[in-house]
């Protein structure tokens, strides 16, 4: 059994995360963090997320909570996860980080923290985000330079960051496949006189709108055919249950930055 704390815990994803874990057998929350100065603090977390009395409390203190659990589970915004990291470093506590839109500097924090716990750090923890990644690693090796790649992604219109951390992760996929560095070639959006397409670049598009949850859809264009892969997100439960499996793996590991490649075996493939 694994004792996780959900840091964010009276939020839209911190509720579900609560629900995920109830139904995981091999999962148990026992800890539960929101901001100081909200009306949720003290309030039981399960009663708040809706699903009964769980008996844990809701507390507004990461380090008052530290004894309570193994594994941490963090889908909050990028200043608030730099503390969690650090803090949850120190005491040799574990990770599970769903945060998106971190700095170049903070992700290197993540790396640095992987060399005292075990931390899995993905942006996205769909179980069919993450096979999709596979299927894009795939199609880039057997189209190679054939083809023209273009990505676009859809949101609702409270997400902050664009593109998303999941289109950016499949761009960081295709061009690994294909031996390119991603931040030489990605194009984010065009106006006016762009000229004509660079076959070694990556396209970006972003929409956000109403209360799309998620949606990816990579082309593959070439000449008289194009191969598109899409997914759709229709439930948030989807990453919270890949999150919720994330942190039962990673309660396993002692050291290191994982993904959820790692969790689902899917680099063994």
């Amino acid at each position: 059994m694994t004792n996780i704390a959900v840091i964010g815990a009276a939020g839209r994803m911190g509720r579900i995360l609560i629900e995920s874990i109830l139904v995981n057998p091999n999962a148990k929350l026992t800890a539960a963090i929101e901001q100081p100065g909200m009306s949720v603090i003290g309030a039981d977390a399960g009663e708040v997320a809706g699903v009964g009395n769980l008996g844990v409390t809701i507390s507004d203190s990461l380090q008052a909570v530290l004894e309570d659990f193994d594994v941490l589970i963090d889908f909050t915004v990028a200043a608030a996860t730099e503390v969690h990291i650090g803090v949850c470093a120190n005491a040799g506590k574990k990770l599970v980080i769903g945060t998106t839109g971190l700095s170049q500097q903070q992700n290197a924090l993540i790396v640095s923290a992987g060399e005292k716990v075990a931390i899995i750090y993905a942006p996205n923890y769909s179980v069919g985000v993450n096979a999709t990644l596979k299927l894009l690693d795939v199609a880039a090796r057997i189209f190679g330079d054939s083809v023209d790649i273009e990505i676009t992604e859809a949101h609702h219109r409270g997400k902050v960051d664009a593109p998303s951390g999941t289109a950016l992760k499949m761009g960081e996929v295709i061009a690994n496949a294909l031996g390119r560095n991603l931040d030489d070639v990605a194009i984010y959006g065009r106006e006016g006189q762009t000229g004509a397409r660079d076959r070694q670049t990556i396209g970006f598009s972003t929409i956000r709108g109403g209360d799309i949850i998620g949606e990816h859809q990579v082309m593959f264009a070439g000449q008289g055919e194009r191969l598109e892969i899409i997914h759709r997100a229709q439930s948030r439960s989807n990453f919270a249950e890949g999150a919720v499996r994330a942190a039962v793996w990673v309660a396993i590991q002692n050291q290191g930055v994982f993904d959820m490649q790692d969790v689902l075996g899917l680099k063994e493939l």
